[in-house]
């Protein structure tokens, strides 16, 4: 799937950290993907916190090389220097010349690595993030350096872009990872040669065995999941975490099943056990609500693989449930959600709840109850058409 050369290194870039589990799960998924003779260049925003999760092992047998990105906000002096050379010169690009200066340093010492894969993810969803994906492309492509963007998700409205198209088509090669994405890429004018259609890598994570906690009941527990990101984007203040609460309440008050209630992104400024506690301080007394502490993203999606029933507001986590077969209420807000969830259903109806349209907590109750009415079929669907969706999930390492 991807330009049809074998390349000795390759080099990922855009990859946020570890801290966020999804970004862990792509880069460890693709490098249990590709073949072991080679190595894996891992550009991060954080290695500290790659090296403390899954990809310390692959860092130890010299499978993987992390390098660093530069953070010229805490660095005083390049800042002043960088930010008067940008001010006069209009050179945009040096600021992120700084921020990947090891990265071009590895390229000037390895000839041979001249492929660079972007991270797609939905980086290319995040408006404020856009602008340096397309500066660091541009200035890659001065330095001869070939790129393919990889498992992303674009809204089909910000393709009305130029600027956005222009970026784009100066990939040797782009992977969307859902079918919207996807066909809103050709009906912009991307030929089926230069835009291809594959599942998130992630799919194709190991689940690790792992000991449950005391409180997680076997193949009887709900899953849940939700993040400030999705909080911040609701159409009513305090209707989400309002639903989650009424949820968990409706549970207890319906079912015999536990409660897990599991972060997937632990980063200090976008933080999914701050919700998370603020429901567990709620019910924690009542001895059916667990808490489940961090840990690397396989171990992680060992304990939703072990769910009955997983809620999930991160993508990676929904993406975990959905490759471990459980059935799988999303709250969504963006494409990529949407796509996935059309991509394996054929619809995204009542599988997924964008948290711009909740206003009543009743919402999630009304939604759950439905995953709970369907339960079985839902359960048998994805039974059937998940192995060869992860199949097709392991043609992204194709060609690299």
């Amino acid at each position: 799937m991807g330009t049809g050369k074998s390349n000795k290194n390759i080099i990922m870039y855009m990859h946020a950290g570890s801290g966020n589990h999804g970004c862990e799960a792509i880069v460890t998924a693709l490098r249990d993907l590709i073949d072991k003779d080679k190595k894996l260049v891992i550009v991060s925003n954080n290695i500290e916190e790659d090296k403390q999760y899954s990809l310390s092992k692959s860092v130890e047998t010299g499978n993987c090389e992390l390098l660093q990105e530069k953070h010229i906000d805490k660095d005083f002096f390049a800042h002043v220097l960088y930010y008067g050379w940008r001010k006069v010169s209009g050179d945009k690009e040096s600021f992120l010349r700084y921020r990947f200066r090891n990265l071009l340093k590895y390229v000037k010492r390895h000839k041979d690595s001249r492929l660079a894969v972007s991270i797609g993810g939905d980086n290319y969803c995040y408006p404020d993030m856009v602008e340096d994906i397309i500066l660091a492309d541009s200035m890659l492509h001065k330095k001869g350096v070939k790129t393919v963007l990889l498992g992303c998700s674009i809204e089909p409205e910000s393709l009305k872009s130029e600027r956005l198209l222009e970026d784009l088509r100066s990939h040797e090669m782009i992977i969307a990872r859902e079918s919207i994405s996807y066909k809103a890429l050709l009906a912009a004018g991307f030929s089926k040669d230069k835009v291809k259609l594959c599942p998130d890598p992630a799919f194709t994570l190991e689940t690790a065995d792992i000991e449950l906690p005391e409180g997680f009941a076997d193949g009887n527990t709900v899953g849940l999941n939700v993040s400030p990101m999705v909080l911040g984007k609701e159409a009513k203040e305090g209707a989400t975490i309002n639903g989650y609460k009424k949820l968990i309440q409706h549970i207890m008050d319906c079912t015999n099943m536990q409660i897990a209630l599991i972060p997937h992104v632990v980063w200090n400024s976008n933080d999914d056990r701050e919700p998370l506690r603020e429901l567990y301080e709620e019910f924690k007394d009542t001895g059916r609500v667990i808490m489940i502490e961090d840990t690397d993203c396989k171990k992680l999606k060992g304990y939703i693989s072990r769910c009955r029933i997983f809620v999930g507001a991160r993508t990676h986590s929904t993406i975990a449930a959905y490759s471990s077969c459980v059935p799988t209420l999303v709250i969504g807000y963006s494409v990529k959600s949407r796509g996935i969830a059309t991509d394996i259903f054929g619809t995204d109806e009542r599988f997924v709840l964008p948290v711009q349209t909740i206003s009543k907590p009743q919402q999630l109750v009304d939604s759950f109850d439905y995953m709970l009415l369907h339960e079985h079929s839902v359960k048998e669907h994805l039974k059937l058409v998940m192995p060869e969706y992860i199949e097709t999930a392991r043609k992204n390492a194709a060609g690299l």
